[in-house]
């Protein structure tokens, strides 16, 4: 039954060729085809779920040679990954039907979009590490055909370029990493490599492989400061949006998860996992936060989510980073193929009046309300016997809701607002600790548990702490200090993100082509 997982890819793949043999004309039902694959394959990934739920994680055989050919890992992982790769291409293909309907080229769209979604599938589904790098690389090179869809644009050109070449790094980082770790184990077996660093064998030299994955994790998620191609991709159709930021980014997360074992025998590739995902997280929100345009914003959100979610996997909460990887994709998905219509909604709604602003008062009470709701709620939930590292995120996490509390805690803020906000809080601070016991539980025994926490992980979670909470106060207080000359000049900054992209341009060279000059 593990094999069902081979059997997703294999579908969308053959209605990728059958476009291209074949292009139907305009409404012709045969544009369903890859719809219609999306839809078995998620099928197939539901039958996969009903087989792990009764059988268990297995491994299926090996379609191939001496460790190099296909075979399929079925375990909480691929099965999550599976389902929710399928979902959302099912929705981003029937999306495409209808929102391209008279391009000239939409077969060839519909083609190139359900090759990707095969290529995502054969790489989280996969079950040794040839075949997840044969995904891998995949991914890339039907992905730069979606980002040229419009070749003329010179700037859709210029990210797919940018892209290629990060491709092209994480590739090479990825494909030295696994090497590392079959010359090792003698193994191309993801499940056998896991399970024989989980038993103490090899620990010294994995760093090396653990920090080529980071490596390829990291561009494959274009975290700051390699986020330069996934904010230029907007001249791209939208739906290719919706699948890159709700699937083919999650890519990296899914590698740093598949590979926990290997990453926690090199707790300083973790440290800097933490570093940069925490890095990331922080500035993209803050550029996302200034973006006059929905897209970009979305894209900058993206980079933040992305740091988050390595951020987690850095401080060992694998299970919470698996998690993260679905809710983002559902959301960021939807997200980006309601982006026209939420902006003509907007657009036709009234300018709402004065808000209530909340004082530094109302700021040091929502804070303490915060924090007292969380220890509270903890309590029930058995927040003494969590890991430090579950402890600190979601205190991290609590910081976000600091802002909501404090504008229910203005002094012009209605009572009922008030009761309201308090209310919305327990129940986003309950939500977290249920989903953190209910992942971990389906996880259990295929991701491992967060370590004791040594010096350097005490460092990572104190700082990761400290930069969140600092994030928190400037977000709550932003109205007191908005009007101060200093505060416009910092949003003309970050609304330029900080100048990275034009940095990136001039030490990567002339990416856009002179008038008459192609690329």
């Amino acid at each position: 039954m593990s094999a069902l997982l081979l059997l997703a890819p294999l579908f969308l793949a053959s209605g990728a060729l059958a476009m291209a043999l074949h292009p139907p004309g305009r409404a012709d039902w045969q544009l369903r085809l890859p719809e219609m694959a999306a839809l078995i394959a998620l099928a197939l990934g539901l039958g996969a779920a009903i087989d792990l739920a009764v059988a268990g994680p297995s491994t299926s055989l090996l379609l191939g040679l001496d460790h190099v050919g296909f075979s399929s890992r079925l375990d909480i992982v691929s099965v999550a990954m599976t389902l929710t790769v399928a979902f959302v291409g099912w929705i981003v293909l029937r999306f495409s039907r209808v929102a391209l309907d008279g391009e000239a080229r939409q077969p060839a769209f519909m083609g190139w979009m359900a090759a990707t979604i095969a290529s995502v599938l054969l790489l989280v589904g996969a079950g040794n590490v040839v075949q997840l790098a044969i995904g891998w690389v995949a991914t890339g090179v039907t992905l730069h055909q979606l980002l040229i869809f419009y070749p003329d644009r010179p700037r859709a050109r210029r990210a797919a370029r940018k892209k290629a070449a990060s491709s092209l790094v994480a590739s090479v980082a990825l494909v030295a990493g696994c090497a590392l770790l079959v010359v090792r184990f003698g193994t191309s077996d993801i499940a056998a490599i896991n399970a024989a660093v989980r038993s103490g064998e090899g620990v010294g030299p994995l760093w090396l492989a653990a920090l080529c994955l980071a490596v390829a994790a990291i561009l494959k998620s274009a975290l700051v400061p390699t986020h330069s191609w996934l904010t230029e991709v907007m001249e791209a159709p939208t739906p290719v949006s919706a699948l890159l930021h709700a699937g083919v980014v999650n890519a990296g997360g899914f590698l740093l998860i598949r590979f926990a074992d290997v990453l926690l025998a090199a707790p300083g590739v973790l440290a800097v996992l933490a570093l940069v995902g925490g890095f990331s997280a922080l500035l993209g929100a803050a550029v996302a936060l200034t973006q006059p345009a929905v897209k970009t914003a979305l894209a900058w959100s993206t980079c933040a989510q992305m740091g988050f979610m390595v951020l987690q996997c850095g401080l060992a909460l694998f299970p919470l980073a698996l998690l993260h990887i679905v809710a983002h994709s559902l959301y960021k998905a939807h997200a980006f193929l309601a982006s026209g219509g939420a902006v003509r909604e907007v657009a036709s709604i009234r300018r709402p009046g004065l808000v209530a602003v909340p004082n530094l008062g109302a700021v040091t009470r929502a804070f303490g309300v915060a924090l007292a709701l969380y220890v509270l709620i903890g309590l029930a939930f058995g927040i003494t016997s969590k890991s430090p590292q579950e402890v600190a995120l979601g205190a991290i996490l609590i910081f976000g809701v600091v802002y909501l509390i404090a504008q229910g805690l203005a002094d012009a803020a209605p009572r009922a607002l008030t009761w309201r906000t308090v209310l919305m809080s327990v129940v986003a601070t309950a939500s977290y600790f249920a989903l953190q016991l209910g992942t971990s539980w389906a996880a259990y025994g295929t991701l491992p548990s967060p370590p004791q926490p040594d010096g350097l992980i005490w460092a990572t979670i104190t700082l990761a702490l400290a930069s969140f909470g600092v994030a928190a106060v400037a977000q709550t207080t932003f109205p007191l200090w908005a009007g101060h000359p200093a505060a416009a000049g910092l949003r003309v900054h970050l609304m330029n993100g900080l100048y990275l992209n034009s940095v990136l341009d001039r030490l990567s060279g002339r990416w856009t082509p002179k008038s008459g000059e192609t690329l």
